[in-house]
């Protein structure tokens, strides 16, 4: 499973928004010291191999985070909100006004515009967004977790409040991952 390089200049941005250039510069010779494949240049279309993706996002958190393994959910959310805002390269995925199509089309359409691997399967039901992702090889907690951040803050750039539940985990054993996202009044 590879994932687009895009997601890589996702954190990259935010990091450097947030820490400075400075401290990010510090931070990739030791990254591409752990991981060679990231001494190369990454673009918006590189395929990064999946187990060299969850190195990166690792290493971020115990670089900028003090090992906080929950700030894969702020990481996912920070992803959504850049890929999504009117500057951002998948605006036009917000140009949809119906919360069933935008569930239950663009929802599906941001999982393969990252992921090379695995089914997006939503469906919007009694105010519920029912969020699956099938043939996922990948076990890792996080990235789950990762996961279950960007598509609540799409859908909440999207105008809509939400209480986030995960009903089942590949990385607990299940052969699923399936969020719920339960909307609230915005």
């Amino acid at each position: 499973m590879n994932v687009k390089g895009i997601i890589y200049l996702t954190g990259k941005t935010a990091i450097i928004k947030v820490f400075g250039e400075e401290r990010w510069n510090s931070f990739v010779p030791k990254l591409s010291t752990k991981e060679k494949f990231f001494s190369n240049t990454i673009w918006a279309i590189t395929p990064v191999p999946m187990d060299k993706f969850i190195i990166y996002l690792d290493e971020l958190v115990k670089e900028f985070f003090d090992n906080d393994m929950m700030q894969y959910v702020t990481f996912g959310k920070l992803a959504a909100q850049f890929a999504l805002s009117p500057e951002g390269p998948y605006k036009s995925y917000l140009l949809t006004k119906d919360i069933k199509q935008f569930v239950e089309s663009v929802l599906p359409k941001l999982w393969s515009t990252y992921f090379d691997e695995g089914n997006a399967i939503t469906k919007f039901e009694n105010n519920i967004v029912h969020f699956k992702i099938t043939g996922l090889q990948i076990k890792h907690y996080y990235f789950e977790k990762l996961l279950m951040g960007y598509f609540q803050k799409a859908i909440k750039i999207f105008g809509k409040k939400t209480v986030a539940k995960q009903v089942r985990s590949i990385s607990s054993g299940d052969d699923d991952i399936y969020f719920q996202f339960e909307l609230k009044e915005s």
